[in-house]
């Protein structure tokens, strides 16, 4: 174990394939498997297109600003935490590693939640992935991945890359079948959603927070920057990364608007995909993605657990987190920062055994808690790209990107952003720790205004919670 305040050497050795592959195994997990019924409960086909063609391009945007921030400043590892601290100073950098990291905790508790819920249909006692039970063993697979991943990034991404491999298969395979089963007629009569789903701009909001929870990933070969043989590999392991999974999850959703009416896929049981199978090629379906979402599942919870633990690690070697942070292994695994990733993991699925709707809910969160960094992060490639002067293409690339994701905060609601302040709030308290660690007052007077804006919104969500007006 290396002593704190140390780190153990960097092996630069990821090369574009695994990190594309850690692109993919963060992109791929539960949400994929969920989006026809997401889908048909917000909009019908064509609104889908809409919402993919705008998800589509605006996370293109994004994944262009991480490629070039990438090479523009090589000397910044973690990517959305770092350029958020280099635009926006140190305050607002750490609320973006802890929005980032509390964002891929919480989204780690969905994939257990799926995982013994999906079992469930096998083994009752599991219920609906909220029975003491189910927590059990959510709680085992937590601890064992901890294992798993303190052997040392090599060892885990090895892991990774057959994980995705094998997670793919049945995603192709629903796709292809899908399309073979396809009826125009029944897709011609989707084409507006079902009645009540309001204006074409309403129904393409209502899906804006689901294609961020199945984009969240995007950004994973900048996350591990830092294990890269050239920093011209972390932006094309993006793009490639990107656009193998942007093809997949739209023809999922597409191609399910011409097997069932829009109104049937809403009220189908998760994993969706496998309603939408059964529903043309017999029971079988739901058994076939059943058992590809648990093997999806278990490899995108290994690219979040690696991420969430490698950004810690890099905040708390950049003296942006406290000090134990920064210890690693003799394997370069960040334990400590693993550590706290899976114990926060554990907590929050604790609390699933009294929330009604832990499923959804979390699912939501993941996606507003990350849209923060993510903002930060394209608007300081905007910041600085005008700063040198750059061509105005790349310029334009940024600002759309900076705009795509305010307008995701826009549409994810207020009840969300407040959530949102209630979690960012308390994590002050390892600012000041941090800043006491180096003999630093708190808090500068911007800072101090910062504060008070987090302090507001997280005091006006708590009364929406209790007063019931936000409900979990």
């Amino acid at each position: 174990m290396a002593t704190a305040g140390t780190t153990a050497p960097t092996r630069s050795t990821l090369s574009v394939p695994t990190m594309a592959m850690l692109v993919v195994g963060s992109m791929v997990g539960a949400g994929v498997f969920s989006l026809p019924r997401q889908f048909a409960q917000s909009t019908g086909a064509a609104g889908a297109l809409v919402a993919w063609g705008v998800a589509g391009a605006g996370t293109l945007m994004l994944a262009l600003v991480f490629q070039m921030l990438a090479v523009r400043r090589p000397d910044l590892d973690a990517g959305v935490y770092a350029y958020a601290k280099a635009g926006f100073g140190e305050y607002l950098g750490f609320f973006s590693v802890f929005g980032y990291w509390a964002s891929a905790c919480v989204g780690n508790v969905t994939y257990w939640v799926l995982i013994t819920s999906t079992l469930g249909a096998v083994f009752p006692a599991l219920g609906s992935g909220d029975t003491f039970l189910a927590v059990a063993v959510g709680s085992a697979g937590l601890w064992l991945f901890f294992a798993i991943v303190r052997r040392g990034i090599q060892e885990a991404t090895a892991v990774n890359r057959v994980v995705t491999v094998a997670k793919l298969v049945p995603i192709v395979v629903f796709v292809v079948l899908a399309v073979v089963a396809f009826d125009p007629a029944v897709f011609a009569d989707n084409w507006g959603g079902s009645p009540g789903s309001g204006t074409l701009l309403d129904q393409v909001r209502g899906t804006m927070l689901v294609t961020v929870f199945v984009f969240l990933g995007v950004e994973g070969a900048s996350t591990f920057s830092r294990h890269a043989r050239r920093r011209q590999d972390v932006g094309r392991a993006t793009l490639l990364g990107f656009g193998s999974v942007f093809a997949l999850f739209a023809s999922v959703t597409i191609v399910s608007y011409g097997i069932l009416p829009a109104d049937e896929i809403a009220q189908l049981e998760e994993p969706s995909m496998g309603g939408v199978l059964d529903a043309a090629f017999g029971s079988w379906g739901t058994t076939f993605v059943s058992a590809g979402l648990v093997v999806s599942v278990l490899g995108a919870y290994l690219a979040w657990t690696l991420m969430a633990a490698e950004v810690l690690f890099v905040a708390a070697r950049d003296g942006d987190m406290p000090r134990f942070l920064r210890t690693t292994n003799e394997h370069d695994a960040p334990v400590p920062a693993l550590l706290m990733s899976t114990a926060l993991a554990q907590a929050v699925l604790l609390l699933t055994l009294a929330s009604e709707r832990a499923f959804d809910f979390a699912l939501e969160l993941t996606g507003a808690l990350v849209l923060i960094p993510y903002l930060l992060a394209a608007a300081y490639g905007v910041r600085l790209l005008r700063r040198d002067r750059s061509p105005r293409g790349q310029l334009v690339v940024a600002t759309l990107a900076t705009l795509y994701t305010a307008w995701l905060l826009f549409a994810a609601g207020i009840d969300h952003l407040l959530v949102v302040f209630v979690v960012y709030a308390p994590a002050s308290v390892l600012f000041v720790l941090t800043r006491g660690e180096q003999g630093r007052r708190w808090f500068s007077p911007r800072e101090r205004v910062v504060l008070a804006v987090s302090l507001l919104g997280a005091a006006a969500g708590l009364v929406a919670l209790f007063t019931g007006l936000i409900a979990l």
